[in-house]
């Protein structure tokens, strides 16, 4: 995920802290309270927290500090998260050491599933702001309540607009586009990074059947059987296409005119077009039936020391304003809440650039979740053995 891609890796102590590591945290004696923020991810996700949630939060609450402790990046940061308060709950800890988290996907449902997070979205104001499935949908676990996106990191189709006139609206489109123009279209594949696995998600998600099912469940084994023709459609597309190696290879081939179309990270793609390393006439658009994205998730444990504060801290942190600045201006991420909330919160400029490639009904449409875990898992080896072979 875009964490995964904005910051180099946490060094230190972020990655080293062991499960006990987390009960030095102690309440300075300067402040009267302490709000104890813990987040997954990269280091700019602590310092989000640190140097521009931190401040404001504290501004607007006298007497409160907050600090951030980072666990580090990827699923197995989000795993020592769900340890701590597993391991809390399992020795009767009256109040735990965090009072708000920033978990991934995964461990969240399992997290929810375990009793391990408040169900707090409904009362906080910005909780009717977010509609999107994967704020109530974890690769197949009910989280409905209980987590509010921080930000949606979406997948989309970049094209260079001077080599294609009239891009693919759809897969089965952008099928007869590669055939048209071979070795135009670049990704890859699935073990060069996620917006390969994505657009491969994607693919069987148009060709595969019943979408719905792989992104809700229930899981049934035989459902991958049906994928044959999709899988066998997907290993003749590839003979036209250009396999990538990674997601800034893909980037990087779409810069030096090598391809003319591929996906990519749509925060990675705005990023590379600000630092001028791809030319002004690349733009964006999202295929139909979808392409997959990925949100992280503000969570507030079941038994926080400082609940009602974690509340207040998450609804500043998904308020309008904040989302704007915080998340879509410094980040290039797309919002936690609706877009459509965000309209006047932005520079015609950067409203522009965001949202104009891929509108917000765009992303409310055809911006995916990725399936439940066992589907997911089905997908990854029915390709390697069926399309990658």
């Amino acid at each position: 995920m875009p964490t995964r891609r904005l910051a180099s890796l946490v060094t230190g102590l972020a990655t080293s802290l062991a499960l006990g590591a987390f009960a030095g945290l102690t309440l300075p004696a300067h402040a009267q309270t302490v709000l104890n923020v813990g987040t997954a991810g990269d280091q700019n996700m602590v310092d989000y927290v640190k140097d521009y949630l931190g401040p404001m939060f504290e501004k607007s609450h006298p007497g409160v500090k907050v600090v951030a402790v980072g666990t580090g990046p990827g699923d197995s940061g989000s795993q020592k998260i769900y340890e701590k308060l597993s391991a809390q709950k399992a020795a009767n800890v009256p109040a735990w050491d965090f009072d708000v988290v920033v978990a991934h996907q995964k461990m969240a449902g399992q997290m929810v599933s375990e009793g391990l997070l408040a169900k707090y979205r409904d009362r906080i104001a910005t909780g009717a702001m977010v509609s999107s499935a994967s704020a109530s949908n974890a690769l197949g676990s009910n989280v409905d309540g209980y987590v509010m996106p921080m930000f949606q990191s979406q997948t989309a189709i970049a094209y260079n607009s001077d080599m294609v006139k009239a891009p693919p609206k759809s897969y089965a489109e952008l099928a007869e586009w590669a055939t048209k123009n071979p070795k135009q279209f670049g990704y890859n594949g699935i073990k060069g990074g996620m917006s390969g696995v994505a657009f491969a998600t994607g693919w069987i998600y148009a060709f595969g059947g019943d979408a719905d099912k792989l992104v809700k469940g229930p899981y049934d084994a035989a459902t991958k059987t049906g994928w044959d023709s999709a899988l066998l459609k997907l290993k003749e597309f590839n003979k036209s296409a250009v396999i990538t190696p990674g997601n800034a290879g893909t980037l990087d081939m779409l810069n030096r005119g090598e391809i003319a179309m591929g996906p990519v990270w749509v925060d990675m793609f705005y990023t590379w077009l600000n630092d001028g390393k791809l030319p002004p006439s690349m733009k964006l658009a999202l295929l139909a039936p979808g392409m997959p994205g990925q949100p992280m998730y503000y969570a507030v444990p079941a038994k926080a020391a400082q609940g009602k504060l974690a509340e207040e801290f998450i609804a500043l942190a998904t308020s309008p304003e904040v989302q704007a600045d915080g998340i879509v201006k410094r980040f290039n991420w797309y919002p936690g809440i609706d877009a459509k909330h965000l309209q006047g919160k932005l520079d015609d400029a950067t409203w522009k650039k965001l949202f104009t490639d891929l509108t917000p009904d765009d992303l409310a449409q055809k911006g995916k979740p990725f399936p439940i875990a066992p589907y997911f898992n089905d997908i990854l080896e029915s390709y390697e053995k069926k399309v990658a072979n």
